[in-house]
């Protein structure tokens, strides 16, 4: 029996789809739940399962062109196949070209730099692909690499460069941060926090909240939680401009930014006023996993209405964060570093972290956007104060 593929209804208010990777090829075989092609759009990014266990027979839209949630992108045949041979998740054996890894672009590089080919590191990704990970993990990079400089692609001793089309959710943010830039006043506050009480209750507690909840205890729960402080005491951190009014809210749907596979997304922790320490650092590690894979939801990714930036884990010491529209307001975290600094009159080393909060100025003053920031430096070094409520 023929069976159509159709673009399936990926989240309201969303038309159209950019056909991502085909993960099964003309004349491939796939089981019934296999995961057949990536469909990107301009917030999350799903994979299109089969819907029978047959072959792929033709593909009708390819990769980086675009669709209508409904349309037609290809056709499979109804029919039997066998199971996977081999460990589980692998792909059956029964000709070289299926059995072989597909390189994404980014490991073929990878490849060509360590002078590698595609049969030695182990592929991970998803319908057998190798990924630029799975190559680093393989043979770590040499120092060209490990610097940040780029290496050329070679063949033949020409020089190539490969063109590939910018994804929804890439289209998406660019879009969204200059919009940002065009239609609120930004400006950003700073402040720098002594991490030395907080580092000191985390050491001293992390056992036993690893061992009753399952997991660490990490600083950005208390950021989250000073965050939440902060945002009851000055209000307008939370509000947007809708038109010629104020939104005012009541609760607070903190947005975390994280590193996703398809690039940056800010996955939200819903009522995060009523959430524990444990809640906060739960819900963060299961976000940034599911982002790492591409699987946030669509709901997952809007309503915010603050947002906590933290650059710190990639090194950056000081940032100047660009607000997330329509929200007035994002905190920047960065890295701490041991510095000199005066306390009682003597100079001491202690770890300190530069914080930034860019706001929109249309609605939140620098009265109040230093005020908040204070509130934020004085809950993180005195954490007491935030089961206190003081």
């Amino acid at each position: 029996m023929t069976i159509e593929l159709k673009v399936p209804n990926v989240g309201e208010s969303i038309t159209e789809v950019q056909i991502g990777e085909w993960l099964k090829s003309v004349g491939d075989r796939a089981r019934l739940d296999e995961p057949l092609v990536v469909i990107e759009t301009d917030k999350v990014t799903v994979e299109l399962p089969a819907p029978v266990s047959g072959r792929v027979t033709s593909v009708i839209k390819k990769r980086g062109e675009k669709a209508q949630v409904g349309d037609v992108i290809g056709i499979m045949e109804e029919g039997e196949v066998a199971p996977a041979a081999g460990a589980a998740g692998k792909a059956p054996a029964e000709n070289a070209e299926e059995a072989g890894p597909r390189v994404m672009p980014a490991a073929r590089r990878a490849l060509a730099e360590r002078g590698l080919e595609a049969s030695d590191p182990t592929p991970t990704g998803p319908g057998g692909r190798l990924l630029k990970e799975d190559v680093e993990a393989h043979a770590p990079a040499g120092p060209a690499a490990a610097t940040g400089a780029a290496t050329p692609v070679t063949t033949g001793g020409e020089r190539q460069e490969e063109v590939v089309p910018m994804t929804p959710l890439r289209r998406r943010i660019a879009e969204r941060l200059v919009e940002a830039q065009k239609t609120a006043a930004i400006l950003t506050t700073f402040n720098e926090i002594d991490m030395s009480e907080v580092s000191r209750l985390r050491k001293q507690n992390q056992e036993a909240f690893q061992e009753r909840y399952g997991i660490k205890l990490g600083f950005m729960s208390f950021f989250v939680k000073a965050a939440v402080d902060a945002l009851r005491l000055v209000p307008q951190v939370n509000a947007e401009l809708r038109g010629d009014s104020i939104v005012y809210r009541n609760y607070f749907d903190v947005g975390i930014a994280v590193g996703g596979g398809k690039g940056l997304v800010v996955p939200i922790l819903r009522n995060a006023g009523r959430m524990s320490f444990a809640e906060v650092e739960r819900s963060i590690a299961d976000l940034a996993a599911r982002a790492r894979d591409n699987k946030l939801t669509l709901e997952e990714l809007t309503g915010g209405t603050f947002t906590i930036s933290n650059g710190g884990i990639y090194g950056s010491m000081l940032s100047t964060p660009i607000l997330n529209p329509p929200q007035s307001g994002i905190l920047g975290l960065h890295a701490i570093q041991d510095r000199a600094v005066v306390v009682d009159g003597e100079v001491c080393a202690r770890p300190m972290m530069y914080v930034a909060l860019s706001y929109d100025h249309r609605l939140v003053d620098g009265r109040e956007a230093v005020t908040f920031l204070k509130r934020i430096k004085d809950a993180v070094e005195s954490p007491s104060r935030l089961l206190l409520e003081v």
